[in-house]
Parts: structure tokens; sequence; C-alpha cells
């Protein structure tokens, strides 16, 4: 083999060549010419009968329980013929609201084996979101676990299609506290609901289509309520071909992978440290690891010294997700105590990340190779990805975009409905992301002038200021939808505006991101009181945090007595805001 790396453009040229593993092609997707993977798996169904090949490796690790691939296999397929007998039919919407646990893996698996649309439900909502949530969705199947079953059960007679709930227990050891009964809705423990398991037990025969819907993530939007992005079988199948890719192109080129000392393949195994219920930890983690083989390794919540035990203990060989669970762990102070050795991977994505970490990530992980990427609710995950050597010489950069996907830098008045030739190009132009390819979701359920609004042939509007250099690798330079990441959670600034604007002592307010060293950003509000009210900070926090989720609450208040900076047009100039706060931070600091 030559010492020679090859290039960027070079190994994807073999790699897609005509007859190779990841050859390309052109289709037709609901009635749109794309490109797409000629040789992906058809359904999610597929994927799972994948997994029979790792029959005995270890899948899902929780707090002292295991399920090895072969009884996670059985189990699923047991629970879709459950749910077929109840009533569940293709396109009925089953919605998962629980904490990372295995069997919101096998609630999962389950739903998508029946032809149904799994809603991915966010834990952290409070009740009036997760009630939102399952009526909008038009849920009649809801998997809960105790803590949400609580704090949902005051909504139950606001949600008259919802007739089953099926409560996970987080103690394997007792049954599910199921509370009192409705006259409506029924309550059932999961493993009463899945009953006796046959070792032999397969998926019902049903009929799915590639294009099938198959799942429904719910992204905040810029006004009013969350939005259910529709996503189908290629969607999620074309992420997973996505992320092979882009892992065989970097053994191509630079050698490495999953080895042990004698150069035999070790399989994946992963800490879950991100929510399933968002894309990355369903989509871009779980299936993948489904289909590889990997180890699927989760906590009841993220603790970094946990986190460092785990990966010695169960050999983890990937960890990540967004960027402050890796300054968590290599901050941890045990740190040099732990064997870290086996990790192979460090991969993060969903927030800005300091350049700084990818050098400490070389630094704690000699065999380690980090990643970071670039994608959205709406493109079912990733879009573009960088990782190796060219993340060390682009850490700014997200990578370039996948084989199957396109994007163009488009000017932020451009009023066309898709990129045209004619459009401002080079390394040097700066413009809103649009993309477009086989990873986009099919648009919002109902509600078609959200959807006329963020897609259009096939393009999504990304909302994301970005440009793009001669070697085809991304930069984001801002974000257009005014959205702050915290920790790997959308905050909407108009959300919280909203909720701020209901306190009856403010006049007028703007929420921004600032900075943090381990969250990414956190969320600062500006509030302007009403003439001759005086409050003080925590009443605005406790205001908020009765109407949002707790990771939508403002972490810091700053009181202004003169009026906010504003355009000709009467727009907050949230720049200016933002760059006047951090200056203030600092001064302070």
């Amino acid at each position: 083999m030559s010492d020679e790396v090859l290039s960027l453009a070079q190994a994807t040229a073999q790699m897609t060549a005509p007859g190779s593993m990841f050859e390309t092609e052109r289709a037709s997707v609901h009635g749109i010419e794309m490109t797409v993977w000629k040789h992906a798996p058809a359904t999610l169904r597929q994927i799972l009968d994948l997994s029979l090949a790792h029959a005995s490796r270890d899948f899902l690790v929780y707090e002292g329980q295991r399920f090895t691939f072969d009884e996670h296999y059985r189990a699923v397929s047991t629970l879709a013929q459950r749910l077929i007998a109840d009533g569940v039919t293709k396109g009925d919407r089953v919605a998962i609201a629980s904490r990372n646990l295995p069997q919101w893996v096998m609630a999962f698996w389950g739903a998508v084996l029946t032809g149904a649309v799994v809603v991915p439900i966010n834990a952290w909502w409070t009740p009036e979101e997760l009630q939102y949530g399952l009526s909008d969705s038009g849920t009649s199947v809801l998997f809960v676990d105790e803590e949400r079953l609580e704090r949902l059960r005051s909504k139950f007679d606001d949600l008259p299609e919802l007739s089953t709930i099926v409560v996970i227990s987080e103690d394997p050891t007792r049954p599910a506290r199921l509370g009192a009964t409705h006259a409506s809705v029924r309550t059932v423990d999961f493993n009463e609901y899945v009953g006796d398991i046959s070792a032999s037990a397969t998926p019902p025969d049903v009929d799915i289509a590639t294009d099938d819907d198959a799942t429904m993530f719910y992204t905040s939007g810029t006004t009013g309520h969350p939005k259910g992005a529709v996503g189908t079988h290629r969607n999620a199948i074309t992420n997973l071909m996505n992320l092979f890719f882009v892992g065989a192109r970097a053994t191509m080129r630079w050698g490495g992978g999953n080895l042990d000392e004698s150069g035999e393949s070790i399989p994946n195994a992963g800490l879950l440290s991100v929510p399933l219920f968002h894309a990355t930890g369903c989509l871009a983690t779980m299936i993948t690891n489904t289909a590889s083989g990997g180890k699927l390794v989760m906590m009841h919540h993220f603790d970094a010294g946990q986190a460092l035990a785990l990966i010695e203990s169960e050999r983890l060989t990937m960890f990540g997700g967004v960027p402050t669970i890796a300054m968590q762990i290599l901050d941890h102070p045990d740190f040099a105590k732990f064997d870290t050795s086996s990790v192979k991977s460090v991969s993060y994505g969903g927030a800005p990340a300091p350049p700084e970490l990818v050098r400490r990530i070389q630094a704690a992980f000699p065999g380690g190779m980090p990643g970071n990427g670039y994608g959205l609710t709406e493109t079912s995950a990733a879009v573009c990805l960088n990782g190796g050597a060219d993340y060390v010489a682009k850490p700014e950069s997200c990578g370039p975009a996948v084989p199957v996907t396109e994007i163009a830098i488009v000017p932020e008045d451009f009023d066309g409905d898709e990129p045209t030739p004619d459009l401002p190009s080079g390394p040097g132009v700066i413009g809103e992301l649009w993309i477009k390819g086989p990873n986009v979701v099919r648009g919002y359920w109902k509600k078609p002038e959200a959807t006329a609004k963020s897609f259009t042939k096939g393009w999504l509007r990304s909302g994301d200021i970005a440009r793009i250099d001669d070697e085809g690798f991304v930069f984001i330079v801002d974000r257009a939808k005014d959205m702050i990441i915290r920790g790997g959670e959308n905050v909407y600034s108009v959300i919280v505006e909203a909720a701020i604007f209901d306190h009856p002592d403010v006049a007028d307010c703007a929420v921004v991101g600032l900075p943090h060293a381990t969250m990414g950003e956190e969320v600062a509000a500006v509030v302007v009181l009403r003439p001759g009210r005086v409050i003080e900070a925590e009443e605005i926090t406790r205001h908020v945090a009765r109407h949002l989720a707790r990771f939508e609450v403002p972490t810091k208040i700053f009181f202004r007595a003169e009026p906010l900076p504003r355009n000709p047009q009467g727009k907050v100039l949230k720049r200016e805001l933002r760059t006047s706060l951090v200056d203030r931070v600092e001064r302070s600091a």
C-alpha cells in the first residue's frame, strides 16, 4: 500500500464508482429527482434483520441490565405482534416519552415493524408540551417511563385519541407503578404488555415501502408550537449509509479503524450520552449500532466520572454526542486514573465546538479519531461530517457534504424556489445554506404553511448562514433562525421571549445565546421593565420555568433601563446586543 494519502475527492470517486458498495444513482423521490445510495437497504425492517448477524453480542446495557441482539430481536418481534393485536395499523402514530432505557429502543423497533410512525417525544417537556405533541400527532399508543406518566396524568382527559399507555419501570426488579385507573386511557406495565417472548419470534408480515413514513421528530419552530418533521424509511437509512460511507472513507485514506493489536476487528461499543428522542441519539447512534452490531451503553443521567468507569469496564470504542460531553470527560479530575485506551472515536455535533477541543482529544486519546458534524432534525441527522486529519486541519469546519446531498449558498434575500446557476459562488460567499437529498424529510405534520416556508422542490432552507471553501468544506457562520444550542438542545429565542413577555411587569425583552465553557451556549435574557416596576431576576426565571422546559429557562437575566437596540424596521439588533453582553460578562469575570 502506498504511503500517499488519497485526497477527499479521490477516495470519494473510488468508493462511489459503478459496482461499489457505495455506488450512487439518480432516482425520483416523492416526484423529485435526486441522488441516492443505489445499494441501500429498502426499509428499517431490513436493518433490524441485519442485527441477527451479531445475535450473541451484547446490544443494550443499562444499570446492570443486558440484552443481546438476539434477545432484542425476539422481544421487539413479540412487541410488534402485540401492537397489531391491539389495533395498531400501518401509518398510526406510536409515541415514546421516556429517558434513555433499553425499553425505549424496543418500543421504537416494535412500532417500526408494524408500519406505524414512531413519534419520539422530548422527555424534558412540561405537561402542556407533552400534551401538545401527543395531541398534534394523533398518538394512539404511548410508551412512557414512570416519571413522564405522572407528569402527563393530569392531561389524560385532553387526549381523546390516546387509548393505551405502556409504562416502563426504571427498576427491573418490580412492575411499573401505574397509579390510578382512567376511564378511557388504559395503563399497562411494559413487561406485562409484551408477555411471553418466544425464542423463535419473528416480525409480523407488514408491507412497508422505502418512502413510507417511519418517524416524526418534533422540532421547535421560530414561532408557535413545535413542528413534527415527518421522516421516511429512506430518510433514516440514508443517514445510516452516510455514516457508514464516511467511516469507510476515513479508513481508506488513513487506515486505522477498530482493530486490536493483532489486527482483528473489534466490535463497536458506544456510550449513549444524548437523548434517544433526538435525531442524533436515535438515527445516528441507535440505528447505526443496530445495523453494525455495536454495543449501546446507557446511563440514568450523564456523569463524567461514571462515563469514564464505563469506558474502562465496557471497553467503549466511541463516545461524544455534543461537545460538552467530550469536554466534561476530559476535564474530570480522575481522568488519568481510568483506562481509556479502547476509545477510537470521539465525535459530536449539535453545538459549536472550540477548535482547541480537537487538540485535547488527540492528546488524551492517541488511538482515537476526533470528529464533528452538522445536521438538522429535518435532514435526519448528518449533512456534513468532518473527521481525522481533515478535522485537525480545519477544526472550524463541520466538513464536506456527504455524496448524496446537494448543498448551496443562497443570498438571504433570494426569492426563488431553488438555487440557480447564476447565484454568487466561491469561498468568500456567505449566505443561507440550502440542502437537498434523500435524507431531507418530506415536510411538517399537518402544517402546510410551515412546510411551504422551509421546503421547496426538494430543497430545505436550513436557516443557517454558511460559507463553503474551495475544497467543499462547510463553515457555519451564524444561525438565521435565532436559535441557541444549549448542551445539544435547541432553544428558540422567540419561544422564551413569549414566555417572558407574559409576565405583567415586562415591557420588552430579547433572548440571545452567550458562550459557555461546557454547554456550548447558555440562554440569556435582556429585560426592560414597565415604568415603576422593580423585580428580581429570580422572578423571571421562576415565571419562565412554569411555562417551558428546564433547558429553555434563561440562566442569565440582564435588566436594561433604556430601550433595546433596533433597526429601522423595528427588529432587535441581536448581534449587537450579544456582543455587548459578552463584553459585559468578560469585564465582570
